[in-house]
């Protein structure tokens, strides 16, 4: 991974920045979304501590706003998103709907749908609870690692809520369907192990960040219009129902990637490589 450039923080809502009077300890940390360069990877930490990170209608639009801002960014080759410790997402923020429910729904929603619909590759790193809604953060990544604390509750039915967001969708696909009914219908609620067991989660690691970065990067270091197509690629090739279908899809795809410059030089590297290993 490139890890060569010095990492850089800022956070997409300064007007929340908060502040602690000299000798008083450490400042809280800023409510907001938090954005972090390492490398080519950006970290991406949703930070309402004091509502263990629950996704309102303005963090829910700066999300959105730093998703967008990565995807335009020639220097990010792959996303990480996180939350502000001890949480990871507590699902949607209820109380700041407004007055219209629905509308303020689909603005959350629009949060967790730009993660989902990101073109880049993504990582989720869950270092706490994901509740409800926040199991949406999580699913709505390509990858999820999960921390020591991590935990995963479903929560909608126990709450007397229905679930939302596309979660009923994410959980199908990444659990079936009996994975998803026990955490959906029955209220089974899964810590890191459990999750990488049952196919929730990719690996259960102690530091869910670094992990994350760690995997990211691999994806980050490839040329970045490859990654792009490739993810586009198995997004098309997930839905059709023969292989001989996949080759007609990807070929096209291949033979450009062939015939490019990013190809050759790594090619040649390669060769350069096993020439002096001889």
């Amino acid at each position: 991974m490139a890890d060569d450039a010095p990492a850089t923080t800022q956070t997409a809502a300064p007007d929340s920045q908060a502040t602690t009077p000299t000798g008083s300890g450490p400042a809280p940390a800023a409510r907001g979304i938090r954005v972090e360069r390492r490398g080519r990877v950006e970290v991406i930490t949703v930070s309402d501590p004091a509502r263990r990170n629950a996704m309102s209608v303005d963090l829910a639009t700066d999300l959105v706003a730093a998703v967008r801002r990565a995807e335009g960014d020639e220097g990010v080759g792959a996303i990480v998103v996180t939350g502000e410790p001890p949480g990871f997402c507590a699902g949607a923020d209820l109380s700041q709907l407004g007055a219209s429910k629905e509308d303020g729904l689909r603005t959350i929603y629009q949060g967790f749908l730009a993660v989902a619909e990101c073109t880049l590759p993504t990582v989720a790193a869950v270092n706490g609870a994901a509740v409800g809604a926040g199991m949406n953060l999580a699913l709505a990544c390509d990858l999820r690692v999960a921390g020591p604390k991590a935990r995963f509750d479903s929560r909608f039915l126990q709450l007397g809520l229905h679930p939302g967001g596309g979660y009923t969708w994410m959980a199908q696909r990444v659990l079936g369907p009996q994975g998803a009914a026990a955490v959906t219908l029955f209220g089974e609620n899964l810590g890191a192990e459990e999750a990488e067991r049952v196919g929730l989660v990719w690996r259960a690691v102690d530091d869910p960040v670094a992990a994350a970065v760690e995997l990211a990067g691999r994806a980050a270091d490839a040329p970045r219009d490859l990654a792009i197509t490739t993810k586009r690629t198995m997004r098309v090739t997930a839905t059709q129902a023969a292989q001989r279908d996949a080759v007609e899809v990807e070929i096209r795809a291949q033979v450009a990637s062939l015939e490019s410059p990013a190809f050759a030089e790594r090619l040649a590297a390669l060769k350069a490589k096993v020439s002096k290993s001889k």
